[in-house]
């Protein structure tokens, strides 16, 4: 019977503390199945520095509710900023209000290479930029055709950093749209077409805005950034020899 209560208290599958407790109260009693059954703890919610829960019974992790919207960034400089910001980059962004006024082109290829981090995407960005650039100005008299070419850009660079579109930035200003901002697919749909209208009827200002958002965001894909270690060898040593 000693043999049989020692394999019991050493079981992994019995709670040691309702065991010890038997034991004081009933030495001699022989536990059956319905004793020594383990009955699981009922769910406990935390509301301490652990995982905690709202009101309407949403989980709460590191402060915010598990599937709320993360609020969005601003871009770092606005619209019609052409000078840029007066900070330490601001020698980039006179250079990028040249470069989007006198040649998108370059501009252009320069946003879709650091984007992409990829050395050879400048080139094929660049020569469509240029021919549709061309074509609007020959046959139209004004850029009309690259803004549906290169409002993918502004679109890809607001979605990478979880920037705020011109929708949600109307949204927010007035409060017009609140039905479109409840659903994510509507929404999204509406900041494209902001997009798309942004390059079209300020595109030099939205290539400009893309260019030192992205500057001061990403490095050039040219620059190697990592570190390279150089192993200098040891000098010649003499040991003198004593007299």
């Amino acid at each position: 019977m000693a043999n049989f209560n020692d394999n019991q208290e050493s079981s992994p599958l019995l709670t040691k503390q309702v065991l010890d407790e038997d034991l004081r109260e009933k030495p001699n009693r022989k536990y059956s199945k319905e004793t020594t059954a383990v009955v699981s703890p009922s769910p406990v919610v935390s509301t301490g520095h652990g995982l905690g829960w709202t009101a309407d019974g949403l989980p709460l992790v590191h402060r915010s509710v598990v599937g709320e919207p993360l609020r969005r960034s601003q871009w770092n400089s606005s619209l019609f900023a052409c000078l840029g910001r007066n900070d330490g980059f601001c020698s980039s962004d006179i250079e990028v209000c040249l470069l989007g006024s006198l040649v998108p082109c370059v501009l252009y290829g320069t946003n879709a290479e650091r984007l992409g981090s990829e050395p050879g995407t400048f080139v094929n960005h660049c020569l469509q930029y240029s021919a549709l650039y061309l074509i609007g100005n020959s046959f139209f008299g004004w850029n009309c055709l690259a803004p549906w070419f290169s409002y993918s850009t502004r679109t890809a660079i607001r979605r990478k950093f979880n920037l705020e579109g011109s929708f949600e930035a109307l949204n927010r200003s007035c409060g017009c749209c609140g039905g479109c901002m409840e659903d994510e697919l509507q929404r999204e749909q509406c900041e494209l077409t902001c997009d798309l209208a942004t390059h079209v009827l300020c595109h030099p200002c939205a290539v400009c805005q893309e260019g030192r958002e992205v500057r001061r965001r990403l490095h050039h894909p040219g620059f190697n950034t990592q570190a390279v270690l150089a192993m200098v060898p040891p000098g010649e040593q003499t040991m003198a020899r004593g007299v």
